[in-house]
């Protein structure tokens, strides 16, 4: 990061921030299309930010090709000192970063939620493995559910509106159990595994050898678990689409259906699962858009009288966020 030469305007941003999102998920890129432009825009800014900090904590490039690299702490050092700049008004040069520092100035955030997301890039960075369940959905939230919280604030959520907050964050962790399930095969591969210690145990599977042909089918059960796991936080999430404006509500509504597809999909194929990475193609992008603009216009009667699940993780209340046991 550099703060030496001329620096990008807002729309330079804005434009490398469109990139990083159309370079890092399809997914979310085809549903924030469905927002209006201001909305759409700060959207853009804040994904760009997210995916800027998981490539530094993990050493990758748009979510691919993550190494384990011995520089973690350095790297995390870089988001911490990045974060710290553009939120006390200065640009430093770095699109992902400065993409933060516009969207905070127009939109001001929450410092809690943004230190809880940093506390998840920080347990990536430090190699930290979840023990239980409870640890894998405190991560869940600090990698997804607080980006959930944040998105709820671009959308115009009010931040005292604790019950809306909810159902973002709950939204963001099933994406997030969704994307493990899927990415068990590629996390092994960088020497990663966030599925908990005591399942595997309950299941007989020696930590570390969860790949293994022996334990597929065993594997395929608890992938199976996290994907009903992710659909009952995506349930929980789109419920809190009557508080928000149509065009909010139908984009949320079609990324919950096109990212839950995923979890669903890895699911079904059992031990087939990682035999190729799963993912939703364009025509199915596409139903799933035209199904949540259906799904928008009566989301009051869908979903507005549901109430939520009290199995469900809660998130903690802020500023006194749970740190993450380990």
């Amino acid at each position: 990061m550099s703060s030496h030469g001329a620096l990008p305007s807002r729309a330079a941003i804005v434009a490398t921030a469109q990139e990083s999102i159309a370079g890092g998920s399809l997914s979310f890129a085809a549903a924030s299309r469905l927002f209006r432009l201001d909305m759409r825009e700060r959207a853009w800014l804040l994904y760009a930010w997210c995916r800027r900090c998981d490539d530094l904590a993990d050493a990758q490039y748009l979510g691919h090709a993550a190494t384990s690299e011995a520089d973690a702490a350095e790297r995390l050092a870089l988001i911490r000192e990045g974060a710290e700049a553009v939120l006390s008004g200065k640009r430093i040069g770095d699109p992902g970063f400065d993409a933060l520092g516009v969207l905070n100035a127009e939109l001001p955030l929450p410092r809690q939620l943004i230190d809880d997301v940093i506390a998840g890039f920080a347990l990536d960075a430090e190699d930290w493995r979840p023990r239980s369940e409870a640890d894998l959905l405190r991560y869940c939230y600090h990698v997804a559910g607080a980006v959930g919280c944040l998105m709820a604030l671009v959308m115009g959520v009010d931040a005292r509106d604790e019950a809306t907050l909810d159902r973002a964050c709950d939204l963001g962790i099933g994406f997030q159990l969704a994307n493990i399930a899927r990415d068990v095969e590629a996390d092994d591969r960088v020497g990663r595994c966030y599925l908990p210690l005591e399942w595997l145990c309950e299941m007989d599977i020696p930590p570390g050898q969860h790949m293994k042909p022996p334990f597929r089918s065993r594997l395929a059960v608890l992938v199976r678990r996290l994907a009903e796991q992710a659909q009952a936080y995506e349930a929980s999430g789109r419920a809190g689409t009557p508080k928000l404006p149509f065009r909010a509500a139908w984009a949320v509504l079609a990324a919950a259906g096109i990212y839950g597809a995923i979890g669903r999909k890895v699911a079904a194929a059992g031990e087939h699962a990682w035999d190729h990475r799963v993912r939703t193609g364009t025509l199915e992008k596409i139903g799933w858009i035209l199904r949540a603009g259906g799904e928008a216009g009566v989301r009051q009667r869908l979903y507005g009288q549901q109430l939520r699940d009290a199995d469900l993780w809660t998130r903690p209340r802020q500023p006194a966020a749970r740190p993450v046991t380990r």
